[in-house]
This record gives C-alpha cells, structure tokens and sequence, in this order.
C-alpha cells in the first residue's frame, strides 16, 4: 500500500481567549441564521457563490474523496424548468406520498407545494454526490462515505453565506432525479439538496420556532 505523502501543518496558536471571542462571534453570527422563504430578485455576485463553493470544498471527506459537485444556476429559464420539475413532485408528495403524521409535522412552517422562490431568488445551487468515479484508465472508482461528507460540505456551504450576508433555503423534493437532467450531470451523482440563495424579501416573515436548548443537545464525558 502506498504511503500518503505529507507535508507541515502549523498554524498560529491563538492564546484561549482569542479563541473563545473567536467561537463566541461565529456563534452568534450563526445564530441569526434563518430559512427564507420570500426571497428577493435583487442580483447577488456571483464571486460570493464562488468563495462560498470554495469554502464547501474545503471540507473533510472519506478518503479525501472530495465526492461532491455544484451546479451554480442564475439562469432565469433553467430556474424555471426547476421550479416545474420541482413543484410537479412536490405535488405528488403532498397529495399521494406524504402521511398525515408528516402533513402535521409541516404544518406550523407554511409550506406547500408551491415554490415561487425558485424562480424568485437571483441563485440556486445544486449539491450532487458523486457515488463513484472514474479513473484515469476508465475504471471505476468506488467512493466512501458519500452522504456524511457531502453533508458536511453543505453545512459549511450555508455557514459561508450566511456570513456573507445571504438568506438561504435548503429545498428537498424528492425524488430529484430532474436535477441532473436540468444541469446536465452524470448518472454518478446524485443530487442530494436544492439550495436557495438571495436575500430576503422586503417585510419577509419567518416562523416562531424555537431551537432545542444546549442541554438538550450536548453531553459532557469528563473526568471528574
């Protein structure tokens, strides 16, 4: 087996409590994070889709795999083919898959099947998983743990934006198989989330919802 080469890794050290100001400032940027559901046409840069994509890329992956692609749609008709093929499933799930305990479940955030924002908000991003590859023989290259390292990948795609200043909208019809039909991506990917990006619209709402307290998600282990 080969060895993996390596090379120096020494960052500055930051004294503890630069790096808790440092945690506390991400923390609460981050917690004014809200999904958006009235978006704005107002054009974004497109050099802010690219550094957040950039940064997304930076994430940690199965083998440093890296099995991910992103689509960056700004096109008005590509977003309307999205928006019919999007809104066609949702119907579906609305009317034929989705059981009562779900309905009940999307009840208190509003939302249906229709999905304006498609078209609406200046970006879309499709997030694909590439489930293998192909290398440079033509051979098939089987990638590892596809689902956490994409996933990882979009957390910091939407942290980034965020950042920037940007409201997001992770959108989810399922089945998505018309994503790659749209974008033009191979049988290999498979698209896993439909990112919303803009900014909110004037005297856009949000609902009341509450987050889970810290105690109810965090779990210490320390020696006594």
């Amino acid at each position: 087996m080969a060895t993996a080469q390596s090379i120096a890794f020494s960052p500055p050290r930051r004294s503890d409590a630069e790096m808790l100001d440092a945690a506390q400032a991400f923390y609460d940027r981050m917690r004014t994070r809200r999904t958006v559901r009235d978006f704005s046409s107002d054009p974004v840069d497109p050099e802010l889709i690219r550094l957040a994509v950039r940064t997304a890329g930076t994430a940690p992956s199965g083998a440093n795999q890296q099995p991910w692609s992103f689509v960056a749609i700004g096109d008005p008709e590509t977003k309307r083919a999205i928006r019919i093929a999007a809104e066609e499933e949702e119907r579906r799930f609305y009317d034929e898959r989705a059981g009562e305990e779900w309905l009940d479940a999307l009840a208190p955030l509003g939302t249906d099947a229709e999905k304006p924002f498609l078209e609406t908000a200046p970006w879309l991003i499709a997030v694909f998983a590439q489930r293998w590859s192909l290398n440079g023989e033509g051979d098939r290259i089987k990638h590892y743990y596809v689902p956490e390292s994409v996933s990882i990948a979009t957390g910091l795609l939407i942290a980034s934006l965020h950042s920037a200043g940007l409201a997001t909208l992770t959108h989810t019809p399922s089945p998505m198989g018309f994503l790659n039909r749209i974008c033009g991506r191979p049988d290999n990917e498979k698209p896993l989330v439909l990112l919303v990006v803009g900014h909110p619209a004037e005297g856009s709402r949000v609902p009341a919802i509450n987050r889970k307290n810290e105690d109810e998600i965090l779990f210490w282990k320390i020696a006594e």
